[in-house]
């Protein structure tokens, strides 16, 4: 471990970064972490990961493991996290030895859906109305309070729709209480979607606030699909976004980075869906079309360096590469790179497996429309 000699909010190049996670988010931190002159150890529970192929040290050990966390935190200077379903006892174990951010009461609350919601409705944010269920009787409570069609979801551990369920009628209601095991849940009332946006933002120890500008988000099969950028939106209701979220992270006092997804009813109501404390994969554009990408603002904000200019070079869209792409053999990569303006990111995962995340897409345009264009192309491209 390099010292800067400074204090324990500054941490020049030269110093170590710890990551907890070392999937794809933690790689590409990694690569940009590298850029910048910085020394990488991760620490997950697997070997030969997305970050740990490309970290100058992976440390394969289990989070609840305390003498391997220790010791982690005697090589590194800081701390950050690549993905919030870390145990937080983890990371309060961290605190001691070394500077971690996001803060671990961070983390606690954004990894359980209830307390997250319970949060939100506290600061007078708008979500989707809910329930919480912790029984039978909770269960037909919420389907007399929000009726049918709802949503029923676990409340902690839960992404990329895994651990909810739709309910149309009261027997599936039912039936997808039992599948969730006596686990504790909540019920949210099924809402009409015009469509999905997230801001990603970061926000420093002494309060300054960095946000990217929203983008509209696209899934399928719960999944992530494209994302688009900027999303076409009024300028007030960018702005209230963008509000909203500065107003979340000053609530939590948190020092990191933040993606708040949010839903935009036909009504043209603007909810609050969940909080992600990490980079985002809506985010994923900005390595190539903003000034500053998502993955040097998250090194920023957590080794206390100025906060660097969000906005935004020129039109953009993402596109998903998931494991489904290899049904068939290996994509075509070479079709998909002649195409200009076509930036591709593989994230070295070794099993294509169907709905897995093994890459993607960024392609630029003179507007979001021909980004978006271009970016379901490419991806053409590779399936033929």
């Amino acid at each position: 471990m390099i010292s800067t000699g400074l204090s324990s909010g500054v941490h020049l190049p030269g110093s170590t970064l710890g990551i907890l996670g070392s999937g794809q988010l933690g790689r590409m931190l990694t690569l940009t972490a590298k850029r910048l002159g910085y020394r990488v150890h991760v620490f997950s529970p697997q070997r030969d990961t997305p970050a740990g192929q490309v970290a100058d040290l992976e440390i394969t050990a289990d989070y609840t493991d305390l003498d391997a966390l220790r010791r982690f935190a005697q090589d590194v200077d800081v701390v950050t996290i690549e993905f919030e379903n870390i145990p937080v006892q983890a990371l309060i174990a961290l605190q001691p030895e070394v500077p971690v951010y996001p803060q671990p009461h961070v983390l606690e609350m954004t990894q359980h859906r209830l307390r997250e919601k319970q949060f939100l409705s506290g600061l007078g944010i708008p979500v989707v109305p809910f329930v919480p269920v912790n029984n039978s009787q909770e269960l037909q409570a919420g389907i007399v309070q929000l009726g049918l069609p709802a949503v029923l979801k676990t409340a902690g551990f839960g992404y990329d729709g895994k651990g909810q369920m739709r309910l149309d009628t009261e027997a599936q209601a039912l039936t997808a209480y039992a599948a969730f095991a006596g686990q504790a849940c909540l019920m949210e009332r099924f809402v009409d979607l015009e469509r999905e946006i997230s801001v990603i933002a970061a926000r420093a120890e002494d309060g300054t606030f960095q946000a990217y500008r929203p983008v509209e988000n696209r899934h399928r099969n719960h999944i992530l699909d494209y994302t688009l950028a900027p999303a076409q939106l009024a300028e007030t209701m960018e702005a209230h976004a963008i509000q909203m979220t500065q107003r979340i992270m000053e609530a939590l006092n948190m020092r990191g980075l933040l993606c708040v997804e949010f839903f935009i009813t036909r009504q043209g109501d603007l909810l609050v869906n969940e909080l992600a404390p990490r980079p985002h994969n809506s985010g994923h554009y900005t390595i190539e079309a903003a000034v500053c990408d998502q993955f040097e603002q998250q090194l920023r904000v957590v080794c206390g360096l100025p906060l660097g200019d969000p906005s935004l070079r020129q039109p953009a869209a993402m596109a998903n590469l998931l494991g489904d792409l290899w049904a068939k053999g290996e994509p075509d990569w070479q079709a998909a790179l002649s195409l200009s303006s076509v930036y591709l990111h593989l994230y070295g995962k070794g099993e294509a497996r169907p709905g897995r995340k093994m890459g993607h897409l960024t392609t630029l345009g003179s507007s979001v429309e021909a980004a978006f264009q271009l970016a379901q192309q490419a991806r053409e491209c590779l399936s033929h």
